[in-house]
């Protein structure tokens, strides 16, 4: 099957707007149900549909800060998918793309971009036999080593975790699922992919070294303008390469 829709999963406005008004996608107010904070955006881009969509601002606690980690980005990704099933317009494939941190012992650094081989969890932690896989939750991504040798993009496991910083549990968790790079979204957007078979990978650039000697968040703020340019430099050239080709061609 040749590749001609692709819905692209974005946690943060900061991350997605550069994109979304670079390809010059359109705001779809009527995509997501009223009640909830989601965004999406939409257009053609060259040969390819295109759906984007952010999580939104927070407007239960009154913060209006980002939705970022796993519920809202599982449930924004499985409502967006349900929604272009349901208008027999199914996507493709689906990219979860945005900013993450990177580990220097794999060979991270402030800026480079990743293509996830899989995605796992390091914050789930249910010391049960039958649930410890469960716990943690590894899918394997669509492989796209051929995406990574035209891009000259790295290629790593991204571990998922609802805390901006970590602790000495989740660093062995991290250090078990071969992490290369974190964020707080991925696996929890690739479980709904899962639900609809649809191949799923995701473009991430790094804004900050979790194993570093700076603190996460200042490095991250530091670092987000900066990292977002990076993923709209980056992003076209993926959907580029995606586009008209078949998966096995990825």
């Amino acid at each position: 099957m040749v590749i001609t829709r692709v819905l692209i999963a974005i946690a943060m406005e900061a991350e997605a707007s550069p994109f979304v008004t670079h390809v010059g996608l359109q705001a779809d107010p009527t995509f997501f149900p009223p009640q909830t904070p989601f965004n999406a955006f939409r257009g053609k881009y060259n040969s390819c549909e295109l759906t984007v969509i952010t999580n939104g601002k927070d407007t239960i606690h009154n913060t209006n800060v980002d939705n970022v980690g796993t519920v809202p980005a599982a449930v924004a990704t499985f409502l967006a998918l349900q929604k272009l099933n349901s208008t027999s317009e199914d996507a493709d494939l689906l990219i979860n793309a945005g900013t993450c941190g990177g580990f220097s012992r794999k060979g991270a650094a402030i800026g480079d971009v990743f293509l996830t081989t899989a995605v796992a969890n390091h914050d789930r932690r249910i010391a049960i036999p039958d649930f410890i896989p469960y716990g943690i939750g590894r899918i394997e991504s669509h492989s796209v080593e051929n995406l990574a040798a035209h891009l000259d993009a790295k290629l790593g496991v991204c571990t998922t975790g609802n805390s901006l910083d970590f602790h000495e549990l989740d660093s062995h968790h991290m250090l078990q699922n071969d992490a290369s790079v974190k964020d707080m979204e991925a696996a929890a957007i690739a479980w709904s992919a899962e639900m609809f078979g649809t191949p799923h990978f995701g473009v991430k650039v790094v804004t900050d070294i979790v194993d570093g000697d700076k603190p996460s968040h200042e490095e991250f703020l530091e670092n987000l303008g900066t990292a977002a340019k990076r993923l709209q430099e980056a992003l076209p050239k993926v959907i580029d390469f995606v586009c008209d080709k078949t998966h096995d061609e990825l």
